[in-house]
């Protein structure tokens, strides 16, 4: 059993999770916890391919090819949750991109382009589950990241979508808590999901050792039993070493295409 209980209701047996971003590295970490735990899943994600893996991989599971920089994804999102399960009752967001350097070395797309996958996909996706989460009395999980609570240099609008995220997770908690809709806000420390090595642009810092994704993953998966739990800060996931990266010097050595990026599975550093 995986119990999602909203403040007000009852422990759901095999709820219906969507996760978005669930081919990333922490996005995949988290669907086989939660489907180890009974789980129905509605599994999302960018690569057709990599999708088809995970989905065999978890077998009972629906999927769907989408784009957070599609405003319709949530639309699709909820025909499939619907026409596989007829509810959803937790949307997992684990889907993001990361970028280093300075920011009068980050190119305008750039800036862009992490505000629109970090915050703006999230909240337009956000707006049409809100309905289905409405009706099962379920819960939002919102993946930002310890830069939320620790700003680095070198990381400056990257810091400052997950700060959003987080900032906007804080005023859903009441907003929605009127309609019997949990908000988790989750910042895990740097997480060894591999993405820091793929930014969209910009040389990551040297990092101190990430977290193993599949504990990451059990911390999450565990506060969703809490009803009362809104937040899981950097803290929360067990660990007294620094998050901070070990050096400050992030380099915009090559710009990446941002056409070729994955958004799913964000670091947390």
């Amino acid at each position: 059993m995986c119990p999602v209980p909203g403040e007000t209701t009852q422990p759901v047996e095999n709820p219906v999770v969507a996760v978005v971003g669930a081919t990333g590295g922490l996005g995949s970490a988290i669907s086989r916890e939660l489907a180890r735990r009974g789980a129905r899943l509605v599994l999302t994600g960018r690569d057709p391919a990599r999708l088809q893996e995970l989905s065999e991989a978890l077998p009972g599971s629906a999927s769907a090819v989408l784009d957070l920089h599609d405003p319709d994804a949530g639309d699709l999102l909820v025909a499939s949750a619907t026409a596989a399960f007829g509810r959803l009752d937790v949307l997992v967001n684990a889907a993001g991109i990361v970028a280093f350097g300075t920011l009068a070395d980050t190119p305008d797309i750039v800036i862009e382009e992490l505000f629109l996958t970090n915050v703006v996909g999230p909240l337009w996706l956000l707006r049409r589950c809100l309905p289905l989460l409405q009706a099962s009395q379920g819960t939002v999980v919102q993946l930002s990241a310890v830069v939320a609570e620790q700003p680095l240099p070198g990381m400056a609008a990257y810091s400052a979508t997950k700060a959003a995220l987080s900032a906007a997770d804080a005023a859903l908690a009441r907003e929605l808590r009127r309609v019997g809709v949990r908000v988790l806000d989750v910042r895990p420390p740097h997480t060894n999901t591999g993405l820091h090595e793929r930014p969209l642009h910009g040389s990551p810092p040297r990092l101190s050792e990430g977290l193993d994704p599949q504990e990451v993953a059990r911390v999450i998966a565990d506060a969703l039993a809490e009803p009362k739990r809104h937040q899981l800060a950097a803290a929360d996931f067990g660990t007294t070493s620094s998050t901070a990266p070990t050096s400050t010097s992030s380099q915009s050595t090559s710009s990446q295409s941002t056409s070729g990026q994955s958004t799913e599975g964000a670091p947390h550093e």
